[in-house]
């Protein structure tokens, strides 16, 4: 199993980082591994949610229906899904109070029989990649916002 885990420091308040960061419609403005949503996608999350995505790593896509195991806003929800090739992906997207205004934190963990040995490597390398572009993306948004 790899997991990897990527955290940025906001100068927002707490309330605001959680509400762009739960908002599905915005992970187009700054998750780099989505590349669409298909079907009907929540307005916002929420426990029992679901929403299938296309989201593409090494430049491969693959499609993830996702499920919100646990939703406490505003300061942690969890999804997970299997994709293609039986792939297990689990994120964990968290708001935490901070001197300067908030941190958010993404922590991912991914599973499967084609993720594993050097191909494994190259997934967890790519995604950490992905992750701290995506909290970059996700900085730029709060600024903006």
């Amino acid at each position: 199993m790899g997991q990897i885990s990527a955290s940025v420091e906001l100068p927002a308040a707490t309330e605001k980082v959680w509400c762009e960061l739960s908002n599905p419609s915005n992970f187009e403005k700054w998750l780099t591994i989505h590349t669409k949503w298909k079907g009907d996608v929540p307005a916002e999350f929420c426990q029992g949610s679901q929403a299938t995505e296309v989201v593409t790593m090494l430049g491969m896509p693959n499609t993830i229906t996702w499920t919100v195991d646990h939703f406490d806003a505003p300061s942690a929800l969890s999804i997970s899904g299997t994709g293609m090739a039986g792939v297990k992906v689990r994120f964990d997207l968290k708001v935490a109070p901070n001197d300067a205004g908030s941190t958010a934190t993404i922590d991912a963990e991914f599973e499967g029989q084609m993720i594993v040995g050097a191909l494994g490597k190259a997934v967890e390398k790519d995604g950490k990649k992905n992750l701290d572009e995506s909290l970059a993306n996700f900085a730029e948004l709060i600024g903006s916002a």
